[in-house]
């Protein structure tokens, strides 16, 4: 299915605010307790302890599920996206926040690497009421921030959008920081000025970009069909130019309607800067 806007890799910084994936935890102490179980049948577990300030007294049990290796098990621990859904839960609004819950017990389920970063962590938590014992929901599917930006070309009196079957990946179009708009720095600061494309069943938050530029009709042409990716990497990205006007007719993808949304009615309250 072609994506109609390109998605940074999240390595890079699109704002001048700190990283999306930057985050010390300099607030908790965690060590890491190996332990054998009673049985000799069974293979000893992995397991980690992490004291956080929410729950000082009670430390919090995290344990590897069977066949998850020691390496996978180590770097879900240490990981960012593991300790950033920690202090979201800690955070004014997270369910740890007023003392009433409890978090007893993490299972680590799943590890995906992208390289030598996690790209999808999966695991299960063991949250308690401390007043009526009964247990929250807990299961965490981990994807962690992205940037997404919907790329507007003019060329000739028509705004065509540049659409790729992949994301992630170059489009061959040079990004300048002091060129793109931060569509999602238009909502209320209560929402944390991110878009959530799965809420409840994904941790995944993307701030939306725009980026618009006046390119020759030549360049519009050239850039239909054009292929780019990293052929070593078994990669072939076609890019493909859509007119705007068609752009919400033209896929499903949940990231550009909500960036064409976005772009709208920033548009129609005049929060967009006049271009030159």
């Amino acid at each position: 299915m072609s994506q109609l806007f390109y998605t940074l890799p999240k390595r890079l910084t699109v704002s001048p605010s700190p990283p999306l994936l930057h985050f010390n935890y300099r607030s908790s102490r965690t060590r890491l307790v190996c332990s054998k179980m009673p049985t000799e049948s069974s293979p000893s577990p992995l397991t980690h302890s992490i004291t956080i300030p929410s729950q000082l007294s009670q430390p919090v049990h995290v344990v590897a599920a069977p066949g998850l290796s020691e390496s996978d098990f180590r770097c879900a621990v240490e990981s960012t996206l593991f300790k950033q859904w920690l202090k979201n839960l800690q955070s004014e609004t997270g369910i740890l926040a007023n003392g009433d819950m409890l978090l007893k017990q993490v299972l680590i389920q799943g590890v995906d690497m992208f390289g030598k970063r996690i790209g999808f962590l999966k695991f299960k938590a063991d949250i308690f009421c401390k007043e009526t014992g009964q247990k929250v929901p807990g299961i965490v599917f981990a994807r962690g921030p992205a940037v997404a930006v919907l790329i507007l070309l003019d060329s000739e009196g028509e705004t065509y959008a540049i659409l790729t079957e992949q994301v992630e990946e170059e489009t061959g179009i040079q990004l300048k920081l002091e060129d793109m708009i931060d569509l999602t720095a238009f909502l209320y600061p209560s929402t944390g000025c991110k878009f959530f494309p799965s809420p409840g069943g994904c941790d995944e938050e993307i701030s939306l970009f725009l980026f618009r530029g006046r390119v020759d009709k030549e360049i519009i042409m050239q850039l239909q069909g054009k292929e780019t990716g990293l052929r070593d990497h078994g990669e072939l990205i076609k890019v493909r130019v859509v007119p705007y006007r068609e752009l919400w007719r033209t896929t499903p993808d949940a990231k550009v309607l909500t960036a064409i949304a976005l772009y709208e009615m920033a548009s129609k309250e005049e929060l967009l800067p006049s271009r030159t």
